[in-house]
């Protein structure tokens, strides 16, 4: 979890600016899809409001991932067993228990995405101070497009949801596929040498992997879930943010999209891809590899 917490705050200020990216702000859209759009939409932001603005927002996001990623790693392990029951192919298996385990982390942790992602998207000028937690949850509450305030935490979960299934099931899928593969076919060159002492007594039959095996399994499963699930998160982020503009309006998916379309056409529905595969190939590779180091502490196959 740690560790988890500690990529996702090196990858920070990329978040940042992608969500800038995603959710067409006014300010920063000019620097989407250009040549070094990323560092100098980075530029911007720390010049006008310092390295604060560059994390603005982090702290929802750190808040977020603790239930996040505990729930997601806990409910897999156990979907998988109860799913293997019942499900004959392993990689079928895998991707719904991946997809399930996405949609309950997804469910309990949304409220505090939403809040995070109107921080982010919120650039204040003329010297005027960053909107703090508090405030911003108490300006999502108060929106009257809802008539229970609640609701307005949950703009955009529905596609939240479409969107996790690709993402959750892929993640895993690929994870468990690349492991498997590097413990076969490739087992020479990625696996570690069977120690028969060690293994005497334990329920963990794998073989464990090299680390370096393990990050670049993770590493290539963050790239494979972004990219399935990408078009859904530009999506959702829109309708996040849309209370931003007419907080009297429900969010619409199919407004979204149009609006996404006409402006960018196919390629708009992955504005901001390339900043998100350098922010989840980190980050996979990490969560991944401390998930598989922790289950082989705890002897868990």
């Amino acid at each position: 979890m740690h560790t988890t917490d500690h990529s996702k705050t090196v990858v920070a200020p990329l978040d940042r600016v992608k969500i800038l990216f995603q959710t067409h702000n006014a300010r920063f859209v000019k620097y989407a899809g250009t040549h070094f759009g990323l560092f100098r939409a980075g530029a911007a932001i720390y010049s006008e409001y310092g390295v604060r603005g560059l994390f603005q927002g982090h702290s929802m996001q750190l808040a977020r991932i603790f239930p996040y990623a505990a729930i997601k790693f806990m409910s897999y392990e156990q979907l998988k067993m109860l799913l293997g029951r019942h499900v004959g192919d392993k990689h079928l298996r895998n991707f719904l228990a991946g997809s399930m385990c996405g949609i309950i982390s997804v469910a309990v942790s949304y409220p505090l995405d939403m809040i995070r992602v109107r921080m982010a998207y919120i650039t204040p000028t003329g010297g005027a101070p960053a909107e703090r937690v508090r405030s911003v949850a108490k300006m999502i509450y108060r929106e009257p497009a809802y008539r229970f305030g609640l609701f307005n935490f949950f703009r955009g979960f529905p596609v939240s949801l479409m969107g996790i299934v690709p993402y959750g099931g892929v993640s895993f899928l690929t994870h468990e596929y690349f492991t498997s593969l590097a413990r076969t076919r490739f087992s020479h060159v990625a696996a570690r040498p069977v120690d028969g002492q060690l293994a005497k007594g334990r329920r963990r039959k794998q073989r464990e992997l090299k680390g370096w095996a393990e990050l670049v399994a993770g590493g290539i499963s963050g790239v494979f879930a972004q990219t399935a699930s990408y078009p859904f998160e530009l999506v959702r982020r829109r309708m996040q943010i849309a209370g931003a503009h007419d907080p009297t309006k429900k969010a619409s998916a199919l407004k979204a999209i149009r609006e996404v379309w006409s402006t960018g056409g196919l390629r708009g529905f992955f504005v901001g891809l390339t900043i998100g595969y350098v922010k989840v190939v980190p980050m996979f590779a990490v969560s991944f590899y401390t998930y598989e180091k922790l289950k082989m502490l705890f002897d868990l196959e």
